[in-house]
């Protein structure tokens, strides 16, 4: 089926750099889309064509309206809808709109943002378990409050004793909180916002004996809380609250004879009514696209270490069954097993 369209004012912008806009419809719909002098024509299977023609037609709406399109928005957009065939893209936009919240829209990127933000909407307590990257953290809510926590525990490092005051000492931990906020909101107002106490940011620790009444609270790094840290969390929503939980799995820095409360609580409370879990991986990944590569990477990395491990019983083992010899390091020198003569 081909069918032509004219093209409407501005319409070009839909295009994208270098038409990478169009590219995603194409590759994303299996149809062809021609520019002509004063039209588009587009070909392919009838309901592909009817999509493409819906998507144009929503863009010149909203363009009207005067909706605009930030920072590769329209992109991402478009690819939701490639994933998704209910989803519109005026619809996209408007529940975007919805969301503003400051100077930032948050406007879900992949399908499984989509869906992390209406569980949200929907349930009061989420975990989101994901990939750095992924927006698990880029949340907003008009509620009284909004309560940040995260676990103070050193990412692979011993940093020893931090001077200064008590709120010198864990700001550190909890700076990635503080560049979310300035990222969404006007500094003074997040300033404004933090002394008066309407948004906190706390270690987890400072919870205990708590009751979060009208309050949207987030526990990020949640990978990094302990069994007791993760129970006692859970329980502090009080009424009119939220509680969305994100962590990555794949980053836990806890020592190693400490299981994971997020772990646990994905076992403990998976089939607990009225809370869910959302899970992503890395095509969820919003930030550089080197991002994306560099999780596969290490994903595979993983992958084929535990292959080698799996393997590596047969590989040690002579012909005898035994063990072979290895080597041995000492220092920067390598400790070899001593010569055996064989017996003739």
């Amino acid at each position: 089926m081909k069918k032509s369209i004219e093209i409407s004012q501005n319409i070009e912008t839909l295009f994208g750099t270098r038409d990478e806009n169009l590219h995603v419809l194409e590759d994303g719909l299996n149809i062809t889309i021609d520019l002509k002098s004063n039209s588009i024509e587009l070909e392919g299977a009838p309901r592909d064509v009817g999509r493409a023609e819906q998507v144009f037609a929503d863009y010149d709406q909203l363009q009207r309206s005067g909706f605009t399109f930030n920072n590769g928005d329209l992109n991402s957009m478009l690819r939701v809808l490639m994933a998704d065939p209910k989803a519109t893209l005026r619809g996209l936009a408007e529940a975007g709109r919805q969301r503003s919240f400051g100077r930032r829209t948050v406007q879900p990127k992949s399908v499984n943002q989509r869906r992390y933000l209406e569980t949200i909407e929907k349930y009061d307590m989420v975990f989101g378990i994901g990939p750095a990257g992924t927006g698990k953290t880029y949340l907003a809510k008009r509620v009284n409050r909004i309560i940040l926590a995260r676990p103070a525990v050193e990412a692979g490092e011993r940093l020893g004793f931090l001077p200064g005051t008590l709120q010198d000492k864990i700001d550190p931990y909890l700076r990635p909180l503080y560049d979310a906020l300035y990222d969404m909101l006007d500094p003074e107002k997040v300033d404004r916002y933090l002394e008066k106490n309407v948004i906190e940011i706390a270690p987890i620790a400072f919870m205990r004996g708590r009751t979060l009444n009208d309050s949207f609270v987030i526990l990020d790094e949640a990978q990094n809380t302990t069994s007791e840290q993760m129970k006692m969390f859970v329980t502090r929503l009080g009424f009119n609250s939220k509680a969305v939980i994100t962590g990555d799995i794949t980053q836990i820095d806890l020592p190693s004879a400490r299981r994971s409360g997020l772990l646990e609580a994905a076992d403990v409370l998976k089939n607990v009514e009225g809370l869910t879990f959302v899970y992503f991986d890395e095509g969820d990944v919003v930030r550089h696209h080197l991002v994306q590569r560099i999780i596969r990477a290490y994903d595979d990395h993983k992958t084929r270490v535990a292959e080698e491990q799996m393997l590596l019983p047969e590989s040690k083992s002579g012909a005898n069954g035994k063990p072979a010899a290895t080597e041995t390091p000492v220092g920067n020198s390598v400790l070899r097993p001593p010569e055996v003569e064989s017996k003739q």
